[in-house]
């Protein structure tokens, strides 16, 4: 029988149980005995015994003269019966349905991933669920729709490159999820020249800069997601609207100031020149760019004066040619800018390969 807070045991209990249990208990009442007295064949307690037959009203008022076990418990029992089987009967039929999502979700999403960060955990009651909110949507219909709707985009985005269209929708899909649910503070385009000044100097103490990072971010109403990276997504950055605030989602995918400064200031760029007046659009930027879109050139340009002003390029071309890595320490000395984001840059547009260098790149 099911207990008293509803919990649905693995299988129903038939009252003739405890028919079984009273014979056990009187070793002097037979079953055929007990069918006589019952006035029934006893093939037909037999099939009551085994759970075969229902105990009806006019038997369990019977049984309440013979066993002394009041005839409302046999009742009572029979009915609990009942519900049990249904509930289980229903509760399979949903674990059955339950396993033909599941299977459709397999194809689209790749659960280990989810499964290693947390997300689900082999319960696909739970985990059906948490797909649904990650990829905001209502049913597995909505999944593959959306599926499909994003994977041209990402074709179109990644002739060069080896993309897993499962993949990337996965993790664009966690990135617009984990924005959702953060909190920051309003945002203002004006606060945006500011802000890139007070990271600047985050980047060039690089001390807990991640940290510092998200916070400088979140302070001025942007919000910053770092998603682990996953096989075969070549995605460095994300910027798009979340809300009323714009967000950016990072891979992280090296370790390195230089290459994580760059990556923020072009998302950055992207929230200034092009978020400003289309809240429907968003930038997915890959490692290979097309260098014929002008939106990425238009980002990297502004990453690039950002982080490095014209006047300190300028005070590099004339009066530091050739360059070493102690010129380029004194110069980020001079203007406050980490040597190695300098090293970066130099190393793009100058053919200039440090490859025993002595400047520290670790994002620290």
């Amino acid at each position: 029988m099911a207990t008293q807070n509803n919990i649905l045991p693995f299988e129903a209990t038939h009252p003739g149980i405890l028919i079984k249990d009273e014979l056990d208990a009187r070793p002097e009442l037979k079953q055929k005995d007990l069918a006589k007295e019952l006035g029934v064949k006893a093939s037909f307690l037999n099939e009551i015994v085994k759970g075969k037959r229902p105990v009806t009203a006019d038997i369990a008022i019977l049984l309440e003269k013979i066993l002394e076990i009041p005839a409302d418990y046999w009742m009572k029992f029979q009915s609990q019966y009942e519900i049990d089987k249904a509930r289980i009967k229903k509760k399979n039929i949903a674990r059955l349905k339950n396993i033909e999502i599941w299977k459709v979700i397999k194809e689209y999403v790749p659960v280990n991933y989810f499964k290693k960060l947390g997300y689900i955990d082999d319960n696909l009651e739970e985990d059906i669920p948490a797909i649904k909110e990650i990829y905001n949507v209502e049913n597995v219909d909505e999944l593959v729709s959306l599926y499909t709707k994003n994977k041209f985009a990402f074709y179109r985005k990644s002739e060069k490159l080896q993309v897993n269209e499962k993949n990337m929708f996965a993790w664009s899909s966690l990135a617009l999820h984990e924005a959702k649910i953060q909190n920051v503070n309003t945002f203002r385009f004006e606060n945006i020249n500011q802000l890139c000044i007070e990271l600047n100097n985050i980047f060039f103490k690089n001390s807990g800069t991640i940290d510092n990072v998200k916070s400088a971010l979140n302070q001025y109403g942007i919000k910053l997601v770092l998603i682990q990276k996953l096989e075969k997504s070549p995605v460095d950055g994300f910027s798009f609207w979340s809300g009323d605030n714009p967000a950016i989602a990072l891979t992280l995918r090296h370790n390195r100031i230089d290459n994580f400064a760059f990556t923020l200031m072009h998302e950055i760029g992207h929230i200034d020149l092009h978020l400003r007046n289309n809240k429907e659009t968003s930038f997915l930027d890959l490692t290979t760019k097309d260098e014929s879109d002008n939106f990425e050139s238009e980002a990297d340009s502004f990453a690039q004066e950002k982080l490095i002003s014209k006047e300190c390029w300028s005070d590099i071309l004339n009066n530091y040619l050739p360059l070493n890595d102690d010129k380029l320490i004194d110069i980020g000395s001079k203007y406050s800018i980490n040597p190695a984001i300098l090293l970066g840059r130099v190393c793009f547009e100058m053919k200039y390969y440090a490859l025993k260098t002595k400047i520290d790149k670790k994002l620290e």
